[in-house]
C-alpha cells in the first residue's frame, strides 16, 4: 500500500513548528553562558557619592559571584537622569546595569515631562532594591525646641519668618518638606542650596531654621551638638539612627520621605537574567560584610523582588506627584 505523502500545509506546519522550537532553545542556551563578559553598572552620580560608594561594595562580591569583571561606569549630569537615560536606552542583553537612588525613578517623570527622555515603568527591567534610609529633620543646635510639635508651634508663632534649606527644586529634602508644610499647616521660606555640607553650614550658622538631611552629612553635627535631629522619616525606627523618633510617631502618621537604593536593567533583559541577579543580590546585600557597609552609611539593607521594587515606584511616584501638583512645579 503506497505510503501518504504529507500535504504541502502539513509541510509548512512542520517546518513552522520547528523554527518556533529552535527559537526557542537558542536563547535560553545563550542565557546559559551569560555572562561572558564584563558587565557595567551605571551609577548616574560622581564618584565619592553615597550611590557610588554603595555601588562598589556591590560589584565586587557580585564580580565574583558571576564570574565576570563588574564595572562601575559613573555618567553624572541633570540629578542622575543622564545616566538613567543611557540604561533605559541601553542593549537589553544583561550586559549594562543601573545603580540608582530614587529621584531618577519617582520624581524625576513629573518634574522633567519634557525633557526626561525616558519612562522608568516602560524602559527599565527592575531587579532588586538594595537599602532604605530615613532623612532626619534637622534644625539649630541653639533653636529652642526640641521635638517636631515644638518646631511646629514656633513656625506657627513666627508667622512665615523662618527658613529651611534643601539642596534645590524638586529635590527630595524640598519636597519632604513641603509636605510636611502641608501636613502641619505652617510657612517656612524655601533657600536653596548647592549641596548638603552647604545646607548643614547654614542651619549651623543660624541662616536657615530647619532642613531634611542625609543622615551622613547630619549626624556628625548631631553628634557634636551644633544641630538637633528631631525626627526620621521613614514610618519605622531606623536601627541605623536609634533613639530618634519618627515623623509618624509624633503626630504625623503615613509620613515617610525616605532615600533608597535599587538596581535595574534596560527593558527586555532576559528573564532568566534577570532572575539570576536577584538571587545573587539578594544573598550579596544580606551578606555581613555588605550589611556593615551599609549601615556606615545609615542605610538598612531591603532586597526585594522585581515585581515589589515596581510597585514601591509606581506607590511613591503617585505620592509625590500630587506634592509636585500642589506646587505647579516644573523643571522642563
Amino acid at each position: 500500500m503506497p505510503t501518504a505523502r504529507p500535504s504541502r500545509a502539513g509541510a509548512l506546519l512542520r517546518r513552522l513548528f520547528l523554527a518556533l522550537a529552535a527559537a526557542t532553545l537558542l536563547p535560553a542556551a545563550a542565557h546559559a553562558d551569560w555572562p561572558e563578559r564584563a558587565i557595567h553598572m551605571v551609577v548616574p552620580f560622581p564618584p565619592g557619592s553615597s550611590p557610588d560608594l554603595l555601588a562598589r561594595t556591590i560589584a565586587e562580591p557580585l564580580a565574583q559571584a558571576l564570574g565576570q569583571p563588574v564595572v562601575i561606569d559613573n555618567k553624572p549630569g541633570a540629578g542622575g537622569n543622564i545616566g538613567t537615560r543611557m540604561v533605559a536606552k541601553g542593549a537589553p542583553d544583561g550586559y549594562t546595569l543601573l545603580y540608582t537612588i530614587n529621584g531618577p525613578l519617582v520624581t524625576a517623570p513629573t518634574l522633567y515631562k519634557k525633557t526626561l527622555g525616558y519612562d522608568p515603568l516602560k524602559d527599565l527591567a527592575p531587579i532588586t532594591l538594595v537599602a532604605t534610609s530615613p532623612n532626619v529633620l534637622t534644625v539649630p543646635g541653639n533653636l529652642p525646641v526640641d521635638d517636631v510639635a515644638g518646631f511646629v508651634k514656633l513656625a506657627r508663632d513666627k508667622n512665615g519668618a523662618l527658613n529651611y534649606g534643601s539642596v534645590g527644586p524638586g529635590s527630595s529634602a524640598h519636597l519632604a518638606m513641603e509636605m510636611f508644610k502641608n501636613d502641619a499647616g505652617i510657612d517656612l521660606a524655601h533657600i536653596p542650596y548647592s549641596g548638603f555640607p552647604q545646607v548643614i553650614s547654614a542651619i549651623i550658622g543660624g541662616d536657615v531654621q530647619a532642613g531634611f538631611m542625609v543622615p551622613a552629612i547630619a549626624m556628625p553635627q548631631v553628634r557634636s551638638g551644633k544641630v538637633k535631629a528631631l525626627a526620621i522619616t521613614s514610618l519605622e525606627p531606623s536601627d541605623a539612627l536609634p533613639g530618634i523618633p519618627t515623623m509618624a510617631a509624633q503626630g504625623y502618621p503615613g509620613f515617610e520621605a525616605i532615600s533608597w537604593n535599587a538596581i535595574l536593567a534596560p527593558a527586555g533583559t532576559p528573564a532568566p537574567i534577570v532572575e539570576r541577579l536577584n538571587r545573587e543580590l539578594a544573598r550579596i546585600i544580606d551578606s555581613e560584610a555588605v550589611r556593615k557597609q551599609l549601615a556606615q552609611q545609615y542605610f538598612t539593607p531591603a532586597p526585594s523582588s522585581p515585581q515589589a521594587l515596581t510597585e514601591r515606584i509606581q506607590t511613591e511616584k503617585a505620592r509625590w506627584d500630587a506634592v509636585i501638583g500642589r506646587l505647579n512645579l516644573s523643571l522642563d
